[in-house]
């Protein structure tokens, strides 16, 4: 059978959601990669072998995975993790004690737990700010700043950060710069391309899209960080199986047509809700009067499936008792997957922010967050309708 090279062919984003990374099988030309259901592999001669000793190390299954997110990301390495927070964790290895963190003051919630409860305990500091304004942001800067992370767009606010803007800034402090790529995905902004040092995944979400895997990713082109990122992903061994990688892999050859319908969907129920009477605030980056609209614009393909809302009654009750009305929009953890779910950020996901920081962001404890699946919105619609009445 005839091997194509297709790192030598230049392929547009849906061509290497398909494509990128994956070769045909050597061993009977099967199309789909393999699941390599092996934890070692035999070796001709001590520290010979062809490729692959251990699967912590390496797997055949995970490489594919790997090779196909860092093509999405037009990056040169990729390094899959057991969930978004063993990514999270490895990047945090990077540092030492008296280190210090520049975040935005609007993240994931479990973002925010494993920096205050975790390395911030370590001796690493950790300053949360509002950075909209990038006009602002180089005050919060010194010799110590070693790493800036930033979620654009943020959890759950939606709101936007300049990347390019910031990735400047920190440059020119010589911090590395991560941004948490997961509500846009690589299908609507390449942070590496806006010059991130390393873009994050949770692949949970949007790239696994079918809530059937929990897995991260770090994306990045350096090759001496990737060294040290690698080193620390099999010392301490936070990596996904063979099978989840086979399930994201499938997951990822549909990413751009559902991202389509998901932006597609996530517009019509953005101005729904706004226009509805008894919903008080929507964010959403794509309407034109959203603070960063015009950054969002220029930095991103579309606008996304995530939307938040408030209620006219700005009470936690009239929030859960909305939530307990849906019958299409399931209330449970997370986003992403093909189904739409809705959240209670304050109860939920961000429930380890304490209450004073989440309202300083502008997290209210009636705010409501939607992941607008690819049903038909017609369908989605109607059930919010009958919900708010």
């Amino acid at each position: 059978m005839q091997s194509v090279n297709k790192k030598s062919i230049k392929m547009k984003f849906g061509t290497k959601a398909i494509h990128a990374g994956i070769k045909p099988d050597p061993a009977t030309g099967a199309i789909m990669t393999p699941i390599y259901q092996t934890s070692t592999y035999a070796q001709t001669s001590p520290g010979k072998h062809k490729g692959y000793e251990y699967s912590r190390t390496h797997n055949p299954t995970r490489t594919a995975l790997q090779e196909n997110i860092a093509a999405l990301e037009n990056g040169k390495h990729g390094l899959c993790f057991a969930s978004g927070m063993a990514a999270t964790d490895a990047v945090m290895k990077l540092l030492k004690p008296g280190d210090e963190v520049l975040c935005c003051n609007d993240l994931y919630g479990g973002t925010y737990r494993i920096f205050t409860e975790i390395y911030q305990e370590l001796g690493i500091r950790f300053n949360f700010v509002d950075m909209r304004d990038l006009t602002r942001i180089s005050k919060h800067f010194n010799k110590n700043v070693k790493l800036v992370w930033v979620e654009s767009p943020t959890n759950p606010m939606l709101n936007i950060i300049d990347i390019k803007g910031l990735a400047g800034v920190a440059k020119d402090w010589n911090a590395l710069f991560v941004v948490d790529n997961t509500f846009a995905t690589p299908y609507l902004q390449n942070p590496l391309n806006l010059g991130a040092d390393v873009v994050m995944h949770s692949v949970t979400k949007y790239l696994s899209g079918h809530s059937d895997v929990v897995m991260g990713a770090l994306v990045l082109n350096k090759d001496s960080l990737q060294e040290k990122l690698a080193f620390i992903q099999n010392s301490t061994g936070a990596i996904p199986g063979p099978m989840d990688c086979f399930l994201v892999l499938r997951g990822l050859k549909t990413l751009h047509v559902r991202m389509q319908r998901h932006c597609e969907n996530g517009r019509r129920i953005a101005f729904f809700l706004k226009s509805h009477p008894k919903v008080e605030n929507v964010y959403w980056p794509g309407f034109d009067e959203h603070p960063n609209h015009d950054i969002a614009k220029k930095q991103m393909k579309d606008f996304g499936g995530m939307v938040s809302f408030e209620l006219v009654e700005d009470s936690i009750d009239e929030a859960i008792r909305l939530l307990e009305k849906f019958k299409l929009f399931a209330l449970a953890e997370s986003l992403g997957g093909v189904e739409s779910l809705s959240g209670h950020p304050a109860s939920m996901t961000h429930a380890s922010v304490p209450r004073e920081e989440r309202l300083k962001s502008g997290l209210k404890d009636s705010l409501i967050r939607l992941s607008v699946g690819i049903e038909d919105v017609e369908d989605l619609i109607e059930d919010l309708e009958r919900s708010l009445a």
